[in-house]
């Protein structure tokens, strides 16, 4: 027989309610409130609080109120609010009932104004080292990557500098500032020119063949065990990959207190610096070497490569593949080279001319001052470890940055790059807090939470994002690393 539903008044009092039994027992929010303890927070921010006026909204609620706009990818923070009391498990999380007030929008601004983002670098690094001590973190083996992500500001907002000078523009003040600080990175002449009135930090970058858009970038060191992002850094966009590298790794060790000893990059960081700081390290560079990359591309095209030319240490000389001697000429002392030329004569004469050179000059070797120990570092480079080191990390370091999108990391939410610093480690966090939550505890080798030999990596994890690329998982909850 069918039922028929009454219109019923609703009740004004509701007894025997229960938050605690309205939210299921694997709930993602159950897991992350065991895990992750969010009272820390109250003695990294007592000091950015007064003693009069209003009291405010207790930290914890803060931090767990950001942590969901993150992990659940909310559109912006009025709408957030505006969910909120329609999400039992969310209140549930914050700590509060139905009946309490909810926060209004601008607690959230505001407080990550008053904290700024070395707050939540300190929270990111607690998660970080609690993923340690649980043995989801090799440390020996790192994979370094960058990603673009689009500034929240239009390219309508771009301006000449080279038009603007005369006028007191207080966005051009801030830009000449932030090149005085980044003087030590490479810029190119047209990220020093072109600047955002609305977001000056962010700097006009192309991608591939794309359309050039004001971009910042974000620099990301995984560890391959379990995946963990163990450091990251956000930058503008027009930073070079490169000079990053040895920041990163720094980071790394400052995260984990790990010993590197092998670091994984595409070509973008195999230059002569990172090779010979890798090689002073004592670690293995698992990189590609940029210079041959391009050799195929050019002026390099179609030429003989510099391995062909035979050098006599004894006579400090290069013989070319026609049997002429290059003898040294000078020394550069910005790049720390000797140039080797044949004799102008011997080049014009030459019957593989075409296959050496296009120069009217005739073909010109650098020699590196620390040569040995770049041909060292390049062999390295060329093994078969690292070769599977190289097509390992083609898939995982993209898979790190596809599970970014999920919480949003393509455009950033807000302008400035502190704010983008805060919009990072809150990604970043998030992502090893799902990776810690639906892990099984792992008990580590010592209580100072040295790393753990010998564990499998996690191939649940993998497993799970192969199904997730093909599109058979369909949620209405937000997608988690595993489990």
């Amino acid at each position: 027989m069918m039922g028929f539903q009454r219109n019923n008044q609703h009740k004004l009092f509701i007894s025997g309610f229960n938050l605690e039994d309205r939210v299921r027992s694997d709930h993602i929010l159950r897991k992350v409130a065991q895990k992750i303890d969010f009272e820390f927070i109250y003695d990294e921010v007592k000091e950015t609080y007064g003693t009069n006026g209003n009291v405010s909204v207790p930290p914890p609620v803060i931090l767990k109120l950001m942590l969901l706009l993150i992990l659940y990818d909310v559109r912006s923070e009025r709408e957030m609010m505006l969910t909120l009391p329609e999400r039992l498990d969310w209140l549930w999380f914050l700590g509060y009932d139905l009946e309490d007030e909810i926060p209004t929008h601008s607690v959230l601004s505001k407080a990550r104004s008053r904290w700024g983002a070395e707050t939540f670098k300190r929270f990111f690094e607690r998660i970080v080292w609690q993923c340690l001590e649980a043995g989801l973190i090799g440390g020996d083996t790192l994979f370094v990557d960058a990603s673009l992500i689009e500034a929240d500001a239009s390219n309508n907002s771009v301006v000449d500098t080279e038009s603007v000078k005369r006028y007191l523009h207080k966005s051009y003040g801030e830009f000449e500032n932030r090149l005085e600080e980044a003087a030590e990175k490479k810029t190119t002449p047209v990220n020093r020119r072109y600047i955002s009135s609305t977001d000056p930090d962010a700097s006009v970058t192309r991608h591939s063949k794309g359309t050039p858009k004001l971009r910042y970038k974000t620099h990301r060191v995984v560890d391959p065990r379990c995946e963990v992002i163990t450091a990251t850094k956000v930058t503008p966009g027009s930073i070079d990959d490169g000079d990053m590298l040895r920041e990163m790794i720094e980071i790394n060790k400052e995260n984990t207190q790990t010993k590197v000893a092998t670091v994984v990059a595409d070509s973008r960081y195999g230059s002569i610096d990172n090779y010979l700081y890798c090689y002073d390290a004592g670690i293995k560079a698992h990189i590609p070497s940029l210079g041959e990359t391009q050799r195929s591309t050019g002026r390099q095209k179609g030429i003989f490569p510099k391995e062909e030319f035979q050098y006599d240490p004894d006579a400090d000389t290069y013989t070319c593949p026609a049997g002429y001697v290059l003898k040294r000429r000078m020394y550069n002392r910005k790049r720390h080279t000797y140039e080797y030329k044949a004799s102008p004569k011997a080049c014009a004469e030459c019957a593989l001319r075409a296959q050496c050179t296009r120069s009217k000059d005739g073909r010109t070797l650098k020699r590196h001052r620390r040569q040995d120990a770049l041909d060292s570092m390049r062999a390295v480079a060329g093994s078969r470890e690292a070769k599977r080191d190289i097509r390992t990390r083609q898939h995982l370091s993209e898979r790190s940055f596809a599970r970014s999108t999920r919480y949003g990391y393509k455009r950033a939410r807000w302008r400035r790059i502190w704010r983008m610093e805060i919009q990072d480690y809150l990604i970043a966090a998030v992502q090893n807090i799902t990776i810690l939550a639906n892990h099984s505890e792992r008990k580590p080798a010592g209580s100072n939470g040295q790393r753990v030999q010998g564990l499998m990596p996690c191939f649940l994890h993998w497993i799970y994002c192969i199904i997730a690329v093909l599109g058979k998982t369909v949620s209405s909850e937000p997608v988690f690393a595993y489990g």
